[in-house]
C-alpha cells in the first residue's frame, strides 16, 4: 500500500471519528472528567486529521490545506482558552472547530473527485461497514472514558461539592 493511500485513510478515519465524537461532548454537561476526557480524544483526532491532511496533495496545495491549517489553530486556541479559564471562548473554538470539519467533510462528500465519492461508487458496501465500525468504536470509546471516569473525580477540581443529601 502507498504513503499516499495510508494517508488519506489515516485522514478519513481520524475525520470521520472526530465527527461522530464530536457531539457527544457538546450535548452532555461539560466541566466534568468525561468532558476532559472525551475533549482530550476528540483533540488527538483533529490534530491527527489536520497534520494527516497536510501531507495529502492529490490535488497539488488546496483551501482545504488552508482549512487544516486554521484549524490546527483554533483547535490550540481552543485548549489555551481552557487553560486560562476562559470557558466561552473555548466552546467557541471547538465548536467552531466542529463546524469548519462538518463542512470540510460535505464538499469532500459533494466533490466528485474526492477519494469518499469514489469509494462510495466502486465500494458502497465496504464503506458503509467502515463507518458502522467506526461509529462503534467511538461508541466503545466513549463507554470506556465513562466508566474511567466515574467515581468521586467526576466534579471539576474547582467545582463546591454538593450539599448533604444532594446527589453531585
Amino acid at each position: 500500500m502507498e504513503l499516499h493511500t495510508v494517508t488519506v485513510i489515516v485522514h478519513a478515519t481520524a475525520a470521520f471519528a472526530a465527527l461522530v465524537l464530536g457531539p457527544v461532548n457538546m450535548i452532555r454537561r461539560s466541566r466534568d472528567r468525561l468532558h476532559r476526557r472525551i475533549g482530550r480524544s476528540w483533540v488527538v483526532l483533529m490534530y491527527a486529521t489536520c497534520v494527516s491532511g497536510l501531507l495529502i496533495f492529490g490535488h497539488g496545495i488546496t483551501v482545504f490545506h488552508a482549512l487544516a491549517v486554521f484549524t490546527l489553530c483554533t483547535v490550540t486556541l481552543g485548549l489555551w482558552r481552557i487553560r486560562r479559564g476562559d470557558w466561552r471562548g473555548h466552546a467557541g473554538n471547538m465548536i467552531g472547530s466542529y463546524a469548519g470539519t462538518l463542512i470540510a467533510f460535505a464538499f469532500a462528500v459533494l466533490i466528485p473527485e474526492r477519494f469518499i465519492q469514489q469509494t462510495a461508487a466502486t465500494h458502497p458496501v465496504g464503506l458503509t461497514a467502515y463507518a458502522a465500525g467506526l461509529i462503534l468504536a467511538v461508541a466503545g470509546w466513549v463507554l470506556l472514558m465513562r466508566r474511567l471516569s466515574r467515581g468521586d473525580g467526576d466534579r471539576t477540581r474547582n467545582s463546591a461539592p454538593a450539599p448533604a443529601g444532594v446527589p453531585a
